[in-house]
């Protein structure tokens, strides 16, 4: 891609690439060209040799990413891949790049953006941020990274809160589960980010690569995993239960769910 519309890609400082969602507007809620554009970013600055660090954020103060934007949702997503957003590659592709990529999460890390902040190598965090899921309050899951890498971060029973009660989680809290490693006053989140990467940057970038790729073999299955449950994801968003929850968002009122569950008949 020659220009970017969605995100905003920088080098700054020297040796470290700035990928900004810039939809701030939405909460920095990605939609189809997003994912494409943060895809083709990542290649960009993972490949370029440069480049040895790479910072993933969202414009303003509200938002890191809240997932995946409802108004371009109804059944299936508005563009390429499995359930229309090609979500899945984005996520390998922030494993797959050999250089170490923080998270700066200054907002709302909420539904596919806790997904993204918890794929990224290290987050760091303002003491403004929270975290959660919403997927089953609006009819959605992510079955692969989202869930089986989480428990691996934050352990079982704590993923499985995650996901069962879609609660909020401040940064303090997130910093005691293991989600993030660092939480900082807001107005001093830049600095800190600048700071983790120039230490980034005095380690042997091959290293890094090294050391990356040995912690991904460990959990690789789970891509195997979520390209299964991506595949019944895309089924799933077309069934009436799915789509109650898209409508329900957009509608501003409580989904039904139940409603859409058969009952057995009594013989």
């Amino acid at each position: 891609m020659s220009t970017y519309k969605e995100i905003i890609y920088e080098v700054r400082p020297a040796a470290v690439a700035r990928i900004t969602i810039n939809r701030p507007d939405r909460y920095n809620a990605f939609n189809a060209r997003a994912v494409e554009e943060m895809i083709d970013a990542f290649h960009r600055a993972g490949w370029d040799r440069d480049i040895g660090v790479i910072v993933l954020t969202g414009a303003g103060d509200k938002a890191f990413c809240t997932g995946g934007d409802q108004t371009a949702h109804d059944g299936q997503y508005d563009g390429r891949g499995t359930i229309g957003l090609p979500i899945e590659e984005l996520q390998s592709v922030i494993r797959d790049v050999p250089k170490p990529v923080i998270a700066r999460v200054a907002g709302y890390a909420i539904g596919g953006g806790n997904v993204l902040a918890t794929l990224c190598d290290l987050t760091i965090a303002s003491d403004k941020a929270q975290f959660g899921q919403v997927g089953p309050k609006v009819g959605s899951v992510d079955p692969g990274f989202g869930t089986a890498y989480l428990a691996r971060v934050v352990g079982e029973k704590k993923a499985r809160e995650f996901w069962y009660m879609c609660r909020r989680y401040s940064a303090a809290e997130a910093l005691q589960m293991g989600l993030v490693n660092a939480v900082v006053p807001h107005d001093e989140i830049d600095a800190e980010v600048d700071r983790w990467c120039a230490e980034l940057l005095q380690r042997s970038p091959t290293a890094l690569a090294l050391a990356k790729r040995s912690f991904n073999a460990d959990t690789e299955s789970i891509r195997g995993i979520a390209s299964m449950g991506m595949q019944t994801l895309s089924l799933f968003y077309d069934t009436p239960e799915s789509k109650e929850g898209g409508d329900a968002f957009r509608e501003k009122r409580t989904p039904e769910f139940r409603r859409f569950i058969s009952k057995r008949t009594a013989e």
